[in-house]
């Protein structure tokens, strides 16, 4: 039973509701007490024998159980002259209480070999807040807790500080304290395989400039060394190593640098723009063409001993001025367009070589956003309405 008070007048007292306890944990009681409404220590240890694989389990542990149960939950102490059963809602409890009932197995089971992305992962959000989301301190702390209870996805809002110079981790336009970024980093690092070998997926919510981002790049490489998972390239993983290749590794996930994106969309435009003038030109060699438009191509690539214009200078140089105007070959383009030659020219920018694992928002709606693409690692974030009508919608495409 909890309290609040009101108007400063008076207390209102209110009943705190439990989870219904799901279909086939009814169907667990039902079978074990008989079809009663409670079950005492026997059945209790019938269902551990059976059910859990506790062969072990005597009747007097069964109601050492059930003693323990009741005081948790009920608050007081069972004489040991009366014998008490559980309820529904105390088998429930029992089942999904850590204390009383900790995994059979601490041993991972199942194959994994497969690619990453064929697994469920354990996945934080807003790691690193003490609190609400509004006005709570920003800490290393709850990072530290998630790794030790088997998180394998810590999220962090980075930031830049007040001055410009630093990054900082904390909730975006809100009234939350940061907390600096290479605090949380080392952290991680010290306790991300505490309780699981398998690999840590760091997603950074960037609002970054180009400065900082090179300075999250050095953190990173230095802070993590030999622990970071790092594509060969600076393109995207066709498929993901297997969660027994990537023990002890940490994973990198955030959107692109602009400049790389740029550069990407430029070469694709460039490429498709080449694959049209091939087609074209491949379609005016197959086909007859009339007189005026044989002239017309035939001015465009005239030699320099067949063409000049009536003062006398060479038709060469005023089409390399046209291409120059289009091409853009001014002083203040080239300085703009520097940083996507660099991308263009294979030398991926500092900040991109640590991503691992590409995010941003994909085009079209939910159904297109499902399709896995062929020879490409990507991340979607869904919010919980949308991975509702997903599994709703779209179940098959969400568990192949």
């Amino acid at each position: 039973m909890g309290s609040y008070r009101m108007c400063v007048c008076f207390t209102r007292k209110y009943r705190i509701t439990e989870a219904e306890p799901p279909s086939d944990v009814k169907d667990a009681f039902k079978k074990y007490s008989e079809g009663g409404n409670h079950m005492n220590a026997d059945q209790l240890r019938q269902f551990l024998v059976e059910f859990q694989g506790d062969g072990a389990t005597t009747v007097q542990d069964a109601q050492q159980i059930i003693e323990q149960i009741h005081h948790r939950r009920h608050h007081h102490h069972i004489p040991k002259f009366r014998r008490h059963s559980l309820t529904l809602d105390d088998f429930h409890h029992y089942l999904f209480s850590v204390d009383f009932n900790p995994p059979i197995m601490d041993k991972v089971h199942h194959d994994m070999t497969a690619p990453l992305s064929h697994y469920f992962i354990y996945t934080g959000h807003n790691s690193y807040l003490t609190g609400n989301q509004i006005s709570s301190d920003c800490s290393d702390v709850p990072i530290i807790k998630a790794l030790h209870k088997g998180v394998r996805v810590v999220e962090l809002d980075i930031w830049p500080n007040s001055t410009k110079d630093d990054v900082h981790v904390l909730h975006g336009r809100t009234l939350t304290t940061p907390v600096e970024l290479i605090k949380c980093l080392k952290s991680i690092k010290e306790h991300a395989f505490v309780a699981s070998p398998y690999p840590v997926i760091l997603t950074l919510e960037d609002h970054l400039t180009p400065d900082l981002q090179a300075k999250v790049a050095q953190m990173v490489t230095e802070t993590f060394e030999e622990m970071l998972f790092c594509p060969e390239s600076s393109e995207k993983l066709e498929e993901f190593p297997s969660p027994e290749e990537m023990k002890y590794k940490i994973i990198i996930s955030t959107k692109p640098p602009k400049e790389y994106l740029q550069a990407k969309s430029i070469k694709e435009n460039e490429d498709s723009s080449s694959f049209k003038r091939r087609d074209s030109n491949e379609d005016s060699r197959k086909t007859d063409t009339t007189e005026p438009a044989n002239r017309e191509y035939e001015e465009e690539y005239t030699s320099d001993s067949d063409a000049s214009d009536s003062s006398g200078n060479n038709s060469k140089s005023s089409k390399n001025d046209r291409r120059r105007e289009f091409n853009g070959d001014s002083d203040e383009n080239n300085k703009s367009s520097s940083k996507i030659d660099r991308s263009l020219s294979g030398e991926p920018p500092e900040y991109l070589s640590i991503i691992a694992m590409h995010s941003g928002k994909p085009k079209g709606g939910l159904k297109e956003q499902l399709k896995v693409e062929v020879d490409k690692v990507t991340r979607l974030s869904l919010n919980e309405q949308k991975f509702e009508k997903a599994v709703t919608l779209h179940a098959s495409q969400v568990v192949r």
